[in-house]
């Protein structure tokens, strides 16, 4: 089975679990991760407990909720979708006219099929979500609404793992876990996550790999104000990926100054494979980007996304379903993410050993025999060499030469084979240039 498939098929496990910032459905759905990744760690933080400026909210179990008409009819229900019920309501048990029921009821006003999904995370409230056209639909009468939730003092859930190279140097991979049921928004992150920490238990790795699933906001803050000293002096790169399983138009928000590691990988690897990407600016931020880049944090951290989200019609609506993603989506997202990784694994500061172009006749590496056309292969090697003087690192020669990383890899491999390249202190390579 190809991964795109197995990626796609996993997501679909997770699909109908009610997730919110905290509860069951969190834990069954990380749950669920590690058994896919076994190594994952499950960490617990106690409801009230202050991280930063914030402060852990209480837990959240809710067992069911609908609105019943005067048949028995339930117009709206949780376990039939787990949209219908504002996040964190609180309980209710109350028959109520049509005209009262109508102040409990969320819809999206523009999007007149489509069932929102509302939270209400801070402030105890609750609610009711539906689509307008059964809003719309209801006739006067009295109506029953019912929420069986509470809210209590518990813990908050967040995954981690990392994944150690032969340098400490690493590179952050985060995503959210506190979304119900939507396939974009946000599982396809979670899934791509998984089967990135996968194919990087293969690798031969250089660099360290820091993954960490989290609620959204509350859950980086949280993790950030346990591990923020540690991930500023070894952070060389951060990516927080959400909204990649779709087929449309890739896309990458840049980080709050536009010009660290992560944001030229990006640049440079979608650039190559898929010009018609589209890149935002940080001030049309919204996911955890925020956390990691807050002053005083500063972590070189940017979004891959296939839809960005809040670009999408389907987002934060039920319309964000397993028909929006599909296995091609999260497959070339995926392999994206490899390119994005073995790019950061190469980027180093390469340096030409030998004065005067090498002969690389003799070493196998340019033709003995001289003809017109044979020169266009060459040319990458002879172009890498030129710019090879320990000032630019291989992104930075990937980018004045026109020539992906990906493809000059090998040529790499066999010049520091050939001992025609050295490779300098690849600490630089953290620097914004």
């Amino acid at each position: 089975m190809q991964p795109g498939q197995e990626m796609y098929d996993f997501a679909g496990k997770l699909f109908p679990i009610g997730r919110s910032l905290t509860g069951e459905g969190v834990r069954d759905s990380l749950n669920m991760i590690r058994e896919q990744i076994p190594e994952l760690a499950i960490k617990s933080v106690p409801s009230g407990t202050r991280v930063f400026d914030w402060t852990i909210p209480q837990e959240w179990e809710i067992r069911e909720g609908y609105i019943e008409d005067e048949a028995g009819n339930r117009i709206a229900d949780y376990h039939k979708n787990n949209l219908h019920v504002m996040g964190y309501s609180t309980a209710v048990d109350k028959y109520v006219s049509l005209e009262e029921l109508l102040q409990y009821i969320k819809v999206e006003e523009s999007q007149p099929e489509v069932i929102p999904y509302v939270t209400s995370y801070y402030a105890p409230r609750f609610a009711f979500c539906m689509s307008k056209n059964e809003r719309d639909a209801l006739k006067p009468g009295t109506y029953h609404m019912f929420i069986d939730s509470r809210h209590f003092d518990g813990v908050l859930n967040y995954g981690e793992l990392l994944l150690p190279g032969r340098s400490d140097k690493e590179v952050l991979l985060s995503t959210y876990i506190c979304h119900p049921s939507m396939a974009n928004n946000e599982l396809s992150g979670p899934v791509l996550v998984t089967w990135l920490v996968k194919w990087l238990k293969s690798l031969d790795r250089r660099l360290s790999y820091r993954i960490v699933i989290v609620p959204e906001t509350i859950g980086s803050v949280t993790y950030l104000s346990r591990n923020l000293e540690q991930m500023k002096q070894k952070t060389i790169a951060g990516f927080v990926l959400t909204c990649v399983g779709d087929e449309r138009a890739y896309s990458y928000l840049e980080s709050r100054k536009g010009n660290t590691l992560a944001d030229r990988v990006m640049q440079n690897v979608l650039g190559f494979a898929h010009p018609d990407y589209i890149t935002y600016s940080y001030l049309e931020r919204g996911s955890d980007e925020r956390q990691y880049n807050a002053p005083g944090v500063d972590l070189p951290v940017c979004d891959f996304c296939r839809s960005k989200y809040g670009e999408y019609p389907e987002y934060h609506t039920s319309a964000d379903d397993m028909t929006l993603i599909t296995p091609q989506g999260l497959e070339d997202s995926l392999n994206v993410m490899k390119q994005v990784i073995m790019a950061l694994e190469y980027n180093r500061f390469y340096r030409v050993t030998c004065l005067c172009e090498p002969q690389l006749g003799k070493r196998g590496l340019y033709p003995t025999e001289s003809r017109k056309g044979i020169y266009h292969e060459v040319k990458k090697i002879t172009n890498l060499i030129a710019y090879a003087d320990g000032t630019e690192d291989l992104i930075q020669i990937s980018s004045r030469i026109g020539v992906p990383v990906e493809e000059l890899i090998p040529i790499v491999d066999k010049l520091c084979e050939a001992g025609l390249f050295e490779i300098l202190d690849d600490n630089k390579s953290n620097t914004p240039q």
